[in-house]
C-alpha cells in the first residue's frame, strides 16, 4: 500500500517510514502539508499519516484540504498527536480523520491500523468495482428493455392482435378487449382457463403489457415443472440458513423479481393445496414470508394464473381449494378451443405461413382449396399452437407458391380418431427401416416435431406425452421450452 507520511521532524519520520517499509508498504515523506498537497495531488495514497502540530499548516488543515478534493483519490487519514492533546484529537476524527495515534507512536498500533486501512481500502475497491459492474448491467438491461418495449409496441399497433397471434374471431376480439381492461387494476387477480395452446399466454401478456407502456418486470411460473418445496422457495425466497444445500445469504423470489409487476402462475391446478393456502394470503394480504423468515415482506405485483384443468371439477373433487378458486375469479377468462372458432384456422394459418416463408426463405404465398378444406376439418387438439407447428414443419420440409393437402399428410397420419370417425392409429415407426438423406440431416428439427406430433397423440396432456415418449416429465418441459424460445446463441 502506498503511504504519505507527513512529519516536520526528521528523525522521528525516518524511523516511522523504516518500520513501515518493513512490513511491505511504499512510503513518500515529506516535511510539511504544501509538500504534502502535491505530492497527493500527484501519486495515489490509499493512506495518510500526519503529524498535527505542524509548522505553516497543521494536521488538520491538512486533513480538511485532502477532503475537499472530493472523492475522486479516497483515502484514510491517521493523525499522531503527543500525550494530553485529547482535545486536538477528538477534533481530528470529527474533522474526517480515520483514527489517531499518540506519541511516542507504538510499532504494535502502528502495525495495527494500517492492516485495518488495508483491509478498509480493499473493500472500497471491491465496492467500486461491483458499482461499477451493476452499473453497466442495468444501463444494458435498460437498453434491452428499451428495445423489448419498443417491439411490443410495434406489435400491438396491429389492429387486434400482440404478438403473431391476430384474432379474427368476435369472441376473441371480446376476449382481448376484457383482458385489456384488466390491465388498468393491478388489485385484481384473473384466472385464465383453455386447452393447451390456445392462446393463455398471449392474453396474460396483454393483460400484463397493456398498451405497451408498462415497463413493469412479467414472471412467470410453471406450477407443474417444480416440486412442492422448490416451488415454495422459489416463489416466496428464503433468509440465510433456511435450509440445508441453500445459498448463505439467502435468495429473493419470483415474488420480490415480480415487484411493482406481474406473476404468471401457468398450470396453477397443478399447485398443491397446502401450497394454494399461502397463495391466497399473498393475494388477499398483499403480504408474504420468506422461507425461514419472521418478517412480512410487502408484494406489490398483480396476479395471473393459467391453466388447461378443469379447476371447477378439482374444487368438487377436493384437490384445489374453493376460496382460492373464486377469489382468483374475480377477474375470469374462457378461452375457447381452436374447434369452436373454426373461422380464425385459415387467417391464422396464412398468418403463420407468411412469418415462416419470410423466415426460411420460401415462396409460399397461398393456401390451396384442397388443403384449406383438410385445415378446416381438423380437429385441432393443440389448437393455436399445433397449427402454428403444423405451418412452421411446411414452411421447413417444402418449398412451393401454395401449400398443397399433400404437406398436410400429418394431419391424417399416425393420429388417434379425433376427427376420422374412429380410424384406427397409424402402424408404428420401425427404427430399422428408414434412410438418411446424403445431404445432412437436422436431428434436433425432427426431435421438436416428434415431441409435438407425442403431444398431439395425447390431446396436449404432458405427462401422457411424456410416459409415451418414455422420458421424464422434466425432460418434456426442457424440450418444450426449447421449441418455445428457439435454440440459444452458441448452442451445440
Amino acid at each position: 500500500m502506498n503511504i504519505l507520511l507527513v512529519e516536520d521532524d526528521g528523525d522521528s519520520r525516518a524511523g516511522v517510514a523504516e518500520f513501515l517499509r518493513e512490513l511491505g508498504h511504499q512510503v513518500a515523506e515529506c516535511g510539511d502539508g504544501e509538500q504534502a498537497l502535491a505530492l497527493f495531488a500527484a501519486g495515489d495514497f490509499p493512506m495518510v499519516l500526519s503529524d498535527i502540530k505542524m509548522p505553516r499548516m497543521s494536521g488538520i488543515e491538512l486533513l480538511k484540504r485532502i477532503r475537499a478534493l472530493g472523492g475522486e483519490k479516497p483515502c484514510d487519514i491517521v493523525l499522531f498527536t503527543g500525550h494530553g492533546d485529547m482535545v486536538t484529537a477528538i477534533e481530528a476524527l470529527r474533522a474526517g480523520a480515520y483514527d489517531y495515534l499518540l506519541k511516542p507512536i507504538s510499532v504494535a498500533e502502528l502495525a495495527a491500523i494500517t492492516e485495518r486501512i488495508a483491509e478498509h481500502q480493499s473493500l472500497l475497491r471491491e465496492n467500486r468495482a461491483l458499482t461499477s459492474r451493476f452499473s453497466d448491467e442495468v444501463r444494458a438491461a435498460t437498453e434491452e428493455t428499451r428495445r423489448e418495449m419498443s417491439r411490443l409496441k410495434k406489435l400491438a399497433s396491429q389492429a387486434a392482435g400482440l404478438g403473431n397471434i391476430a384474432f379474427f374471431a368476435p369472441e376473441m376480439r371480446r376476449i382481448a378487449a376484457q383482458a385489456a381492461r384488466y390491465h388498468q387494476d393491478r388489485s385484481i387477480p384473473v384466472l385464465i382457463e383453455g386447452e393447451t395452446g390456445t392462446g393463455k399466454e398471449i392474453i396474460a401478456r396483454i393483460i400484463h403489457y397493456g398498451d405497451c407502456k408498462d415497463p413493469a418486470p412479467l414472471i412467470d411460473v410453471n406450477c407443474a415443472a417444480l416440486t412442492a418445496s422448490l416451488f415454495e422457495s422459489e416463489f416466496f425466497g428464503y433468509e440465510p440458513g433456511a435450509f440445508t444445500g441453500g445459498l448463505a445469504k439467502g435468495q429473493k423470489g419470483k415474488l420480490d423479481l415480480a415487484q411493482g409487476g406481474t406473476v404468471l402462475l401457468d398450470e396453477v391446478g397443478e399447485l398443491p393445496v397446502d401450497l394454494q393456502g399461502k397463495l391466497l394470503r399473498v393475494i388477499q394480504e398483499k403480504q408474504f414470508y420468506r422461507v425461514g423468515g419472521l418478517r412480512k415482506v410487502a408484494a406489490d405485483v398483480r396476479i395471473i394464473c393459467a391453466t388447461n384443468a378443469d379447476l371447477g371439477q378439482r374444487v368438487e373433487r377436493g384437490t384445489f381449494r374453493k376460496d382460492l378458486f373464486y377469489r382468483l375469479k374475480v377477474g375470469h377468462i374462457v378461452i375457447p378451443p381452436l374447434r369452436q372458432r373454426r373461422e380464425e384456422i385459415l387467417p391464422l394459418a396464412e398468418l403463420f405461413l407468411r412469418e415462416f416463408a419470410a423466415l426460411k426463405g420460401r415462396r409460399f404465398k397461398t393456401i390451396d382449396p384442397d388443403a384449406a378444406d383438410l385445415l378446416l376439418a381438423y380437429d385441432w387438439p393443440g389448437n393455436v399452437r399445433e397449427l402454428r407447428n403444423t405451418i412452421e414443419w411446411v414452411a421447413f420440409m417444402f418449398d412451393d407458391v401454395a401449400v398443397q393437402a399433400a404437406h398436410l399428410g400429418s394431419l391424417t397420419k399416425g393420429l388417434p380418431p379425433l376427427s376420422r370417425g374412429g380410424a384406427a392409429p397409424g402402424p408404428a415407426l420401425n427404427p430399422a427401416e428408414f434412410t438418411l438423406p446424403a445431404g445432412g440431416f437436422n436431428l434436433e428439427d425432427y426431435v421438436d416435431r416428434i415431441v409435438q406430433q407425442a403431444l398431439t397423440l395425447c390431446r396436449g396432456n404432458k405427462t401422457a406425452a411424456a410416459r409415451y415418449l418414455g422420458i421424464s416429465r422434466r425432460s418434456l418441459y426442457c424440450r418444450l421450452e426449447r421449441i418455445k424460445n428457439g435454440p440459444q446463441p452458441g448452442a451445440d
